[in-house]
């Protein structure tokens, strides 16, 4: 097999395969043969059927793919012999006025690039810090004790108040028109918890069981039901049923209902604590790494192979009709969704992850056993039964396999963090829960 290599621009690349004629007619002799021993034609026994009929009627499929495996052959021997690392599938068409008794094809594909990371003495990084403080406890612990509230009726002359539970019936109308979505019966809200539009809520406060009122209300511009986002609209509004809320004390009781072993106040807060700094240290590890790569990025020169992006942006277009379907839209799988809108993105996740690849193959920044199996006890460690978590994830290959990316991106964390130049900002509790 003769081959020649020829750079045409950037990455793409073209190999000239040569071929015997008498090769790939051998192998399809061969596979007829085979065929012949097993198909199975009307009037003919299996087995007997003759060659020249089998050849009549299979010879065109099994040509085609001999040829396809024997070019796929020829190409991967001559990409390995050049050394070449290839970035998807080769675009291969046969060339005409070959010498007889060969046949020769052109296959034209791209490389993964040349990775060049400048100095990462001279990056800048923000590295974030925060602590889990008093009244980030104290927060979690009002959460957790909304979350068992009971309700019970006020009294038929008590106004609704905040954090009280109400029962209505609503009709809104614009211009004196009804609208879908406008009305409803026995509807449950709590009062200043942030599910109804502030005027909502506001006509809401105060009034008694049995009462009605009629209030104007402006539907933000920005608001979610497009219809009506924007308009003025007059509601009618009646209580039915107004509940004031009982929050549990924070006491032992509750802490033994938390499932907290020694059941006293001073575990349930050290157990919220633990639970927080693990939250923020994975929150402070995500965002810190988001800033590392931006920095890793911005040090390094390479080129975009093509077939990578597309691939990228096939598995973006994909993720986004699953989840399309899974919201229930109809005929999701065939949505046309242009490539350009994830261009940016797949562009973004291909250049990262050829820098990140040299950066780990050059400095052995690989997943160590060790690292893998400290990173998963921690990920289970806030799991009732952290034993059975451990071995869920010992159990399948691919779920190792996200940890190790994980691990390996922690690596190139640290390291990036090691040379660049760091500046530390401490952030509040909030700020970094309130951070996307």
């Amino acid at each position: 097999m003769a081959v020649t290599v020829e750079t045409l621009e950037k990455l793409e690349r073209k190999i000239t395969l040569t071929l015997p004629v008498t090769a790939i007619q051998a192998e399809v002799d061969t596979r007829l043969k085979r065929l012949a021993r097993t198909v199975k034609m009307d009037g003919f026994r299996p087995g007997k059927v003759p060659m020249a009929v089998v050849a009549q009627r299979y010879g065109y499929s099994v040509q085609y793919e001999v040829m396809n495996d024997k070019v796929g052959e020829a190409f991967a021997v001559a990409a390995n012999e050049a050394k070449l690392r290839v970035a998807g599938q080769p675009r291969i068409t046969e060339k005409e006025g070959a010498p007889e008794g060969e046949l020769t094809f052109d296959a034209v594909f791209e490389v993964f690039p040349e990775v060049k990371i400048g100095d990462l003495s001279t990056a800048e990084v923000e590295k974030l810090a925060a602590d889990v403080d008093e009244a980030a406890i104290d927060k979690t612990l009002e959460i957790l004790r909304k979350q068992r509230r009971t309700f019970a009726q006020r009294a038929q002359d008590q106004a609704a108040q905040d954090g009280d539970r109400v029962t209505v019936d609503f009709e809104g109308k614009i211009d004196g028109e009804p609208f879908a979505g406008g009305k409803a019966e026995d509807f449950q809200f709590l009062i200043a918890d942030g599910q109804m539009l502030k005027e909502f809520e506001d006509a809401v406060r105060g009034m008694k069981a049995g009462e009605s009122k009629t209030f104007p209300l402006a539907f933000p511009a920005d608001y979610h039901g497009k219809d009506v986002a924007g308009k003025q609209a007059d509601f009618l509004v009646t209580v039915k049923k107004i509940e004031a809320a009982n929050l549990p004390e924070v006491n032992d009781a509750l802490a033994k209902t938390l499932g907290i072993a020694d059941g006293t106040v001073d575990a349930l807060r050290a157990d919220i604590k633990a639970n927080l700094e693990r939250e923020v240290k994975f929150r402070l590890l995500a965002r810190n790494k988001q800033a590392v790569m931006d920095a890793l990025v911005s040090k390094a020169e390479l080129d975009l192979p093509n077939a990578s992006i597309q691939a990228e942006i096939g598995r973006l277009v994909e993720g986004a009709r699953a989840d399309l379907k899974q919201r229930g839209i109809k005929d999701a799988d065939k949505a046309p969704i242009p490539d350009d809108v994830f261009r940016p993105q797949a562009e973004r996740r291909v250049r990262l992850g050829l820098v990140v690849a040299e950066l780990v193959r050059a400095n052995e920044l690989q997943a160590k056993p060790e690292q893998l199996k400290a990173h998963i006890e921690e990920l289970a460690a806030s799991y009732e039964k952290p034993a059975e978590v451990v071995r869920w994830y010992f159990g399948d290959q691919n779920r190792l396999a996200e940890v190790e990316g994980v691990v390996i991106e922690n690596n190139v964390t640290e390291f990036v963090l090691s040379k660049a130049k760091v500046t530390e900002k401490s952030v509040s509790f909030d700020e970094l829960m309130g951070q996307a």
